[in-house]
């Protein structure tokens, strides 16, 4: 044979023999090899944490966020300025640990859902090149091209720039989550060693949102890393409101009623508290059968009912069916 058959080729040449009686196919042997079918691996070490519709919803806010951001930022340089979103994705935070270089600098912001602080920040990176062309027309530059930098350090006065600049673009986050949910989010602080950032265990399942950023013809990316004890609180409550609102106004009543009915099967202790008397440690040492202990209280006075230590109901002591029991008086 002028060509050497692959097993495949081989397989369903004989496959055709024996299924025909025989007679080869008529159909030659190089399409009879179908290509088989790829399929994307999954690891079950690490599985994901967030379904497609959680990171589709986080591409709408942060499109929204986009938006905002770009108009903020125009209005603070005075130059035509646009941010797009690119992806969103999930990974582990130490792949997005490892993909930093020494010189980046990174945001580091704090958020506040309706539960409270959140106890793991947010972190954003700005590529350096897109940053120094913010601070240059922060200071008055016109000029829309810089040169290529493989290795930036900032000075003290740029990372003061670099703060207030990250500054404005925290304080229109809320924006892009306004349709969604109230978050308030903070600048904590800017960290200039990015090894110094372990806030968020390495092991953490974040969500990676991509940005691409132009200013004239420097382009650059901002990312921003959410890691997944914010972002589970926040999809938490998203979810307890979506359900909540797709119940009708029985359904949310007859709810509302079985959750009541099992509040009252709760069994509580109710304590009836006679009186309080102060005595001294020698006094009770000396106490023997047939002392009598003065409360300070009338013998007809009202008594406390207490539920979990908290007095709820007044009353007045006497006998029930040869028990003892306390007749109700005033609810506290």
């Amino acid at each position: 044979m002028s060509e050497v058959l692959t097993q495949s080729q081989i397989d369903a040449l004989l496959g055709s023999m024996l299924g025909g009686d025989g007679e080869p196919s008529a159909e030659p042997v190089e399409t009879a090899a179908k290509e088989e079918k790829k399929y994307k691996k999954y690891d079950f070490y690490s599985p994901k944490k967030f379904t497609r519709d959680k990171l589709r919803l986080l591409r709408g806010i942060y499109e929204n966020y986009s938006r905002v951001v770009s108009s903020r930022i125009n209005s603070i340089l005075r130059t035509g300025c646009q941010v797009e979103i690119l992806d969103v994705e999930e990974q582990r935070y130490y792949e997005f640990a490892n993909s930093l270089n020494d010189n980046d600098v990174l945001t580091i912001i704090s958020t506040t859902t309706q539960e409270g602080p959140a106890k793991e920040p947010i972190v954003m990176r700005i590529d350096t090149l897109a940053m120094l062309c913010m601070i240059d027309h922060m200071l008055g530059s016109t000029s829309d091209d810089m040169e290529e930098i493989s290795y930036y350090t900032y000075t003290d006065i740029e990372l003061r720039l670099y703060q207030a600049i990250v500054k404005y673009m925290v304080d229109v986050m809320p924006d892009g989550w306004t349709n969604y949910l109230d978050l308030q989010f903070e600048l904590e602080r800017v960290e200039t060693n990015p090894t110094m950032m372990q806030e968020i265990s390495r092991d953490e399942s974040v969500a990676i949102v991509m940005l691409e950023i132009q200013i004239g013809n420097v382009h650059g990316k901002i990312n921003i890393c959410l890691p997944d004890t914010v972002l589970s609180g926040v999809f938490g409550i998203m979810d307890e409101r979506s359900s909540k609102d797709s119940l009708t106004e029985e359904e949310r009543d007859a709810t509302s009623k079985i959750i009541f009915d099992n509040i009252k099967r709760t069994s509580l202790e109710i304590k009836a508290e006679l009186g309080k008397s102060n005595l001294l440690l020698r006094d009770v040492y000396n106490l023997q059968v047939g002392d009598v202990i003065n409360l300070n209280k009338a013998k007809d006075s009202e008594v406390y009912l207490s539920i979990a230590d908290k007095a709820w109901f007044k009353g007045y002591l006497g006998t029930s069916n040869k028990n003892m029991a306390v007749k109700i008086s005033d609810v506290l």
